[in-house]
This record gives C-alpha cells, structure tokens and sequence, in this order.
C-alpha cells in the first residue's frame, strides 16, 4: 500500500507513485533476476564484498559494509554489476560531462578488494538506466592490474527482446 495514491475519480483503480529510490530498487532487482534467470549455470547474486585488510590492525567496527548489487562469477573471471537508476546520470564540472565520482570510486572500491591477488580476473560495470542526456555512459576504463571498469546503459523504453540483446552483450566476453 506503500506510494498509493488515492484518486478523487470513480473506478476501482489505484495508481501507485513511483520515485528514484523505489525505481532505483525496482531497476537493481530486475537485472538481478534476469542474470539468474536466463544464466543458472553461472553464479549470480548479491553479495558482500570483503576488504582485503589487515583485520588484526583494523577498526573493524567503523568499516562500512561493501555489498554489491549484482556478482556473477564465471568460470575464470567474475563481473560485479553496480546498478544505478537517476534522472541525470551524467554529472558536469567546469564544462565536463562524465561519470559521477561516487559511482567510480564505489566501483573501483568493490573491483580492487574482490580481487585480492590482482589477478585481472575481477571487472566491474556501472549499468545505468538511460535517460534522455545527450551524452549517456558508454565506455570503460582498463586498470594497471588488468581489471576493467565499465559504464553502460540500458534503455528500458524499447521492446524486452532488445533489452535482452542489451544485458546479453554486457556479459557476452565472459560466457
């Protein structure tokens, strides 16, 4: 009954209010689930993300948890899925368009301590629900250990056999 609306028209119809964080939400479980449905054969959770620390000499208590919103592990590599649903998803600086920090440093954070042995194995992505920006994340960016960070978008406003095609080529390098 959460984000109802009531509406002063006859019928038995409710509308229900979507906003950023419940969309954002909706966007994450729903590629979640396709990957599980449509690949059993790979692992594919969400899961927690260990810092590859010194426990004995941390503050383990004042460490925030790092849990992904989407890991699947291949046979050789796996591939974290940050999810992110805004209505702006570019940001702009000094007349620069391109991707917001937090959302770089989040995932660049998940890939290096995943991979604890700086084998390369572990890449991650930052999949964006497209908007109507101009300038949309599509690019990636190869880290000196050999991990690569990528920045896709996923237009949901098309026919679910495209956007099929869309989430089977984001993975397409590791099956």
């Amino acid at each position: 009954i959460k984000r109802m609306l009531l509406t002063t028209e006859s019928g038995a119809y409710k509308t229900m209010n979507f906003d950023e964080e419940l969309m954002s939400r909706l966007f994450e479980k729903f590629v979640l689930s396709y990957y599980r449905k449509h690949y059993p054969t790979f692992s594919t959770k969400s899961a927690k993300v260990e810092w590859n620390i010194d426990a004995d000499e941390s503050t383990l208590s004042l460490i925030p948890e790092m849990k992904t919103d989407i890991l699947l592990t291949f046979p050789t590599h796996t591939l974290i899925i940050d999810t992110k649903y805004y209505s702006q998803s570019m940001q702009e600086y000094m007349g620069k368009t391109s991707i917001r920090n937090n959302n770089l440093y989040q995932i660049n954070s998940y890939v290096l301590h995943e991979d604890k042995n700086h084998s390369g194995n572990v890449d991650g992505m930052l999949l964006y629900a497209k908007t109507q920006e101009e300038v949309c994340p599509d690019g990636q960016m190869k880290l000196n250990d050999g991990n690569t960070l990528y920045f896709r978008n996923l237009d949901l406003n098309q026919d679910f056999g495209n956007i099929k095609h869309q989430l089977d080529s984001f993975i397409s390098k590791y099956r």
